[in-house]
């Protein structure tokens, strides 16, 4: 049985990728913390199926009725309450963690937003105030509107979670603005310590549709499933390029932790494939893994751990080569995935706020 611990003395985060009441009350989360997870992240669509699912929200949302609250709002007081409580939880984790990013929460900022950028920056500062733990992450869209709100948060000293980041060059756009976000905020007179920044960089996605259109161009069999994993590979060697030198030597020297590489949607979809492929393949310092609760399970019962993040780095190269041989555009994979991601977490967030009025009228219901 593999442990999570050694994934943590081998300088990667374990974080769980789903937050409910129930977990929190059960004693589930205190439970994965015990067995080495140090982080949790929530979207739209888990605290969807928690709610709808859950009865221990009921009282708080009758209370809301009576305030009269509508759905987004008693949204994010179910929200405001679960995330407290995960922080407070995880806050030990934090406080020893260091530049390590242990003990963090997110929160996604609302997805509907993601081609807005002054509204993300709102969204961005009223999550902030709303959770007021210091060990939050917001969850903000890598898209190109994403971008300078990135900036703008971490110049007002609020952590960011750069969320549905496919691409190489996105990634490296992501970095580069929490730089400047870092710069600004130096400049300023703001305290570098009290910010961070992971960059999500989705894995499993990348082979369902990568995959997906190798099929239709015929392609060679062997590709299949083999591009996340090299896009995650050079995706950590652009983190390492570009936090690195004097220039963040510097900002460092004051501080500022670098943005670490966060793998996620780390479950495989190919029923072919390892059921642990996206954590055994993607091992290494400096990063952050979140899991479904199924895949830390499954990880624990039969993973293998080694340094794998930089070995078949040629190789790696090599496969982005190999896709563009086959027909496969590489740029178009990430694009359309970029659009999917922020259309089904939107529809997700969209579908959250009806069930909440469905069951906020069910309640008021004799």
């Amino acid at each position: 049985m593999a442990s999570l611990r050694e994934l943590s003395e081998r300088g990667q985060s374990v974080w769980v990728d789903y937050l409910s009441r129930p977990m929190l009350r059960t004693g589930e989360l205190a439970e994965l913390v015990e067995a080495g997870v140090t982080g949790v992240t929530s979207n739209p669509t888990t605290f969807k199926k928690a709610i709808a699912d859950a009865e221990a929200y009921d009282d708080q949302l009758r209370e809301l009725i009576e305030a009269g609250s509508k759905p987004k709002d008693a949204f994010l007081a179910l929200a405001q309450q679960d995330i407290r409580e995960a922080c407070e939880l995880l806050r030990p984790a934090f406080d020893r963690g260091g530049a390590d990013y242990q003990g963090w929460v997110s929160l996604e900022a609302d997805p509907r937003l993601a081609y807005d950028t002054q509204a993300s920056i709102d969204e961005a500062v009223h999550l902030h105030r709303l959770i007021d733990r210091p060990n939050l992450f917001v969850k903000i869209p890598g898209t190109e509107e994403g971008l300078p709100a990135i900036e703008e948060a971490i110049a007002n000293g609020i952590p960011v979670n750069v969320t549905l980041l496919f691409s190489l060059s996105r990634h490296r756009a992501a970095a580069e603005a929490y730089l400047r976000g870092l710069r600004r905020l130096r400049d300023s007179g703001g305290d570098l310590t009290s910010v961070g920044s992971v960059a999500s960089f989705f894995v499993s996605r990348v082979d369902a549709e990568a995959d997906r259109r190798l099929a239709e161009a015929n392609g060679p069999e062997d590709l299949r499933g083999t591009l996340a994993i090299a896009n995650a590979k050079l995706a950590y060697q652009t983190y390492l390029e570009v936090f690195r030198g004097p220039e963040w030597e510097e900002l460092a020297a004051a501080g500022a932790r670098p943005q670490q590489c966060l793998w996620a949607s780390t479950s495989t979809k190919d029923p072919q494939l390892r059921d642990v492929l996206y954590v055994e393949e993607l091992i290494g310092p400096d990063t952050v893994n979140t899991m479904p609760r199924q895949t830390i399970a499954d990880f624990r019962d039969h993973g293998t751990v080694a340094d794998t993040v930089q070995t078949g780095l040629p190789e790696a190269r090599r496969t982005l080569e190999r896709f563009a041989e086959a027909g496969v555009d590489y740029d178009k994979v990430t694009a359309a995935l970029e659009e999917d991601g922020v259309r089904q977490f939107a529809e997700s967030f969209r579908e959250l706020l009806d069930g909440i009025a469905v069951k906020q009228e069910a309640l008021t219901r004799p």
